[in-house]
């Protein structure tokens, strides 16, 4: 199959190596610095090119706040039968956009990054399937995360957007928090070490992904939770309630139960 990669980032170009000892992969990227190392794949920097080139799938690997203008960008160059196909964690108008389009379409969403994964080694990490795209996208990517050994799981637009709004905003805006109040430590004990690297990943990341996944429709009610969570905790606390917080212990430990050992106190 000819591939299209548009964006030689991390993700883009983790893509690119994936695809192109078993494609006809080519990369689009208007920086041209940034496919110095870019390997086994033809290297674009101008719509003739991709136009000449007639790829059968497209897949978007840009900043997410470009996602769109990246796809207007390019569409009057591609085949009318090309798949487009994005990746990205943020979805909002993307089902409305595609089905104006008037070609074929897949998205999925790799639910996993440069930051934290090991991308040698996926074995551990989700990937969505959006079901509303088209058969044959679907089933290319299915097979692909499959051959990484991901679990994959298919979900509607609007199902992805209440997930996305769960695994991703608790641990943000935890960690948000997190960086708000924390003061510098010379000699930092293990747990703070380790939220220190989360919150150093978190807000290493683009500031337009940030808010768009704290803007999701969603996230609202999950953050009132916390909001909430926080309160009966600060309350416990205030009053030094030993049976509150044995009660708060043990609630939290049964919540997390399906997901986490924890040692028998």
């Amino acid at each position: 199959m000819k591939i299209l990669i548009m964006g030689a980032g991390k993700m883009g170009s983790f893509f690119i190596d994936l695809l192109s000892f078993d494609h006809e992969v080519a990369a689009y990227e208007k920086d041209a610095t940034r496919l110095r190392f870019t390997y086994n794949c033809q290297r674009f920097t101008t719509l003739d090119e991709i136009k000449a080139f007639q790829p059968e799938l497209v897949i978007n690997a840009v900043t997410v706040k470009y996602t769109i203008l990246a796809f207007e960008e390019v569409l009057p160059v591609l085949p009318k039968d090309c798949i487009i196909s994005d990746i990205s964690s943020v979805k909002t108008g993307l089902k409305a956009w595609y089905e104006e389009s008037g070609h074929p379409y897949a998205s999925t969403h790799p639910m996993f990054g440069p930051t934290f994964a090991n991308l040698n080694q996926l074995s551990e990490e989700n990937a969505i399937i959006i079901t509303e795209g088209d058969h044959k996208g679907c089933v290319f990517f299915r097979e692909l995360y499959q051959k990484l050994g991901l679990h994959i799981y298919e979900y509607s637009f609007e199902e992805h957007d209440k997930t996305v709004a769960y695994s991703l905003s608790i641990p943000f805006v935890s960690t948000f928090v997190f960086a708000a109040v924390m003061k510098h430590q010379d000699a930092p004990g293990t747990t703070f070490k380790r939220h220190m690297q989360i919150a150093k990943g978190v807000l290493n990341e683009d500031d337009y992904l940030l808010q768009e996944i704290l803007f999701n429709p969603y996230t609202h009610d999950q953050v009132a939770q916390i909001r909430s969570e926080l309160t009966e905790l600060l309350q416990i606390i205030e009053e030094k309630d030993a049976a509150g917080m044995k009660a708060y212990l043990k609630k939290i430990r049964a919540h997390v139960a399906r997901d986490i050992e924890i040692r028998r106190v």
